[in-house]
């Protein structure tokens, strides 16, 4: 992307740190903006207003792999000469209107860390869809070299040609996560099963106004990543994680917004009002999701939550 040290890079506040980290460790300026209520993914008229003379790309978070509006952000990308670097960590699989999450943007990024739905350590995949950052991008992998170029043919020796690094997992950890690769459709499956098991169990509760449930587009497909709901406050959030932990369940919550965290207040800066943000990483509540995750045992999950809501009536 060829960024320098003024450039501005947009993307939400309610994010992992590593979507900011790896702009900042190239000397861009993470611009932080507030996320829509209903899918926790970036709000596109605040990407419009964060757009200045010193945006250089738009970074979508794709939460619970759930797309972002990728359309609207492709017509501000177009308009304004900016990439998208779609983050995809919670994404594979799962689509946009028919499109793979990750795919869409000119580069996109998967995790495959321990708590994604293939999982191998701290690998993930590195996806480019235009081709003028191709070249570059396996001149990076290839340690700064182009090696690649020697391997086609092209030269007779390769050399020293950009500031690359060792980026590659070792052969065991790629064979653990390829055996889950080819497995991917399956396990995606069965997780948005258990997905949706939660959902309809839940929809009892969320009528009477106790929690709100994830809200997932029709031109969306999501992949089972991550089932939360949300609570009517933090000091709810935190009552009902005491709770379930008392009954053996672990509850988590996430994230801390980089807009107020010091990192955060150090290298970036904020356009607009983050309410949103701020109001969904108080009340946030994850639930614990896996492949094979029982019916008995989210039965018995739920059963929990609803007991902690009628000892409070």
């Amino acid at each position: 992307l060829d960024l320098e040290p003024g450039d501005e890079v947009i993307m939400p506040s309610f994010t992992f740190v590593t979507t900011a980290s790896a702009f900042v460790r190239a000397g861009a300026t993470p611009v932080f903006v507030d996320i829509k209520a209903d899918t926790m993914n970036i709000d596109v008229a605040q990407v419009e207003k964060a757009i200045s003379n010193k945006t250089k790309v738009i970074v979508p978070v794709h939460y619970a792999g759930v797309g972002c509006d990728m359309d609207e952000l492709q017509k501000l990308a177009k308009k304004h000469s900016l990439a998208i670097v779609e983050d995809a960590a919670h994404g594979i699989l799962a689509t946009y209107k028919d499109r793979y999450l990750g795919t869409i943007g000119d580069i996109g990024v998967l995790s495959f860390h321990e708590t994604k739905n293939v999982v191998g350590g701290e690998a993930g995949a590195l996806l480019i869809n235009n081709e003028k950052y191709l070249t570059k991008a396996r001149q990076l992998w290839h340690k700064g070299t182009n090696k690649h170029d020697m391997e086609l043919g092209l030269v007779g020796k390769y050399t020293w040609t950009e500031l690359g690094s060792a980026f590659a997992a070792s052969e065991i950890t790629a064979s653990v996560v390829w055996a889950q690769v080819e497995k991917a459709a399956e396990i995606v499956e069965m997780r948005k099963a258990a997905w949706q098991r939660y959902y309809e169990l839940l929809v009892p509760l969320a009528k009477t106004g106790a929690i709100s449930l994830p809200h997932v587009p029709n031109h969306c497909v999501q992949n089972g990543h991550i089932f939360y709901f949300l609570t009517q406050s933090k000091e709810v959030r935190e009552a009902l994680i005491k709770h379930l932990k008392e009954d053996k369940i672990e509850s988590v919550f996430h994230y801390i917004p980089l807009h107020s965290s010091p990192a955060g207040l150090k290298y970036g800066k904020c356009q607009g009002d983050l309410s949103t943000t701020d109001s969904a990483s108080e009340r946030l509540l994850r639930l614990p999701l896996w492949a094979d995750l029982s019916e008995p045992l989210q039965k018995r999950i739920v059963a929990s939550i609803e007991r902690f809501y009628q000892a409070k009536v």
